[in-house]
């Protein structure tokens, strides 16, 4: 995984970037009518129900947008929210509050999508020991608050990029001929670049399972498009080798069935990709 300063990172070249995009050589609307001297307060309002997600960001992009901002928290990321809920209080410059305003919003809407939605995954995983994870399949350029949304609704990220870890998948397993080549020439790589990296690699069927295992250094098997019983079978197979994760066909019905099965980890994109935004906005008061 990466490290919190690269998070850090991420999460301030994303504020950077987005402020650059929305507000450009200034925020027109707001210079051509309010004064520069003018203070102002608002209030984060709720107009729907979930888990609140990116209050933590909205604290930052304040202090990005202008460090003489002060928020009062009033409910905190990770909490169950409904209509009417008031998050948070901003005050300071009108004009600085109205800069950060649609970043905060865009922001926390989709967060609390996320977190909502895998709040309901981890849910349904109660009485396992299935542990939910999301995917690379985040928006370009807003990995970093997706995957932090995955955690405060109470999943576990998998790896952040394609640099954290190595994830041997079908294509690599062509393309390098075969699991075998494919470990052993990743093995190699990483003994020669002293790299520390975990290795995943992904199973089509219980043939490349065994391939797998007769392979060193896999920490993890992917179980990619696997049915019921065979990945009933695949765990059975895998014991204590290494860990094991579902993908491919995870949703409401299915993700219960296959922690059942005893795997491990279970891998959704669906927890990123497939979210409807939360009802937020921000009021002035």
């Amino acid at each position: 995984m990466i490290s919190k300063e690269q998070f850090d990172f991420e999460v301030e070249n994303i504020i950077k970037n987005a402020i650059r995009e929305d507000v450009g050589d200034g925020d027109h609307s707001s210079l051509a009518c309010i004064p520069a001297t003018a203070k102002g307060r608002a209030k984060l309002l709720v107009k729907d129900k979930g888990i609140i997600a990116g209050v933590e960001f909205a604290k930052k992009v304040f202090r990005f947008v202008d460090g003489d901002m002060k928020v009062e928290t009033l409910i905190e990321d990770g909490a169950e929210v409904d209509h009417g809920d008031i998050v948070f209080y901003v005050e300071g410059s009108s004009q600085s509050i109205l800069k950060a305003e649609r970043l905060v919003l865009n922001a926390m809407q989709r967060m609390s999508a996320i977190a909502t939605k895998t709040k309901s995954f981890v849910t349904l995983l109660k009485g396992t020991d299935t542990k939910i994870l999301d995917t690379r399949k985040t928006t370009p350029g807003l990995r970093a608050l997706e995957k932090w949304a995955v955690k405060i609704g109470g999943g576990e990220n998998h790896r952040f990029a394609l640099y954290d870890m190595i994830m041997l998948k079908d294509n690599h397993i062509d393309f390098a001929g075969g699991i075998a080549n494919a470990i052993h020439k990743t093995n190699a790589y990483l003994k020669q670049t002293e790299r520390d990296l975990k290795i995943i690699v992904e199973a089509r069927n219980l043939e490349e399972v065994r391939k797998i295992l007769a392979s060193e250094g896999v920490y993890r098997i992917l179980l990619d498009n696997f049915d019921y019983d065979q990945t009933r079978e695949a765990v059975k197979l895998i014991g204590d080798q290494c860990l094991t994760e579902s993908s491919g066909n995870i949703n409401e019905k299915t993700l219960r069935k296959y922690a059942e099965c005893g795997v491990d980890y279970i891998s959704s994109g669906a927890l990123t990709h497939s979210v409807y935004n939360m009802d937020l906005s921000l009021k002035a008061v």
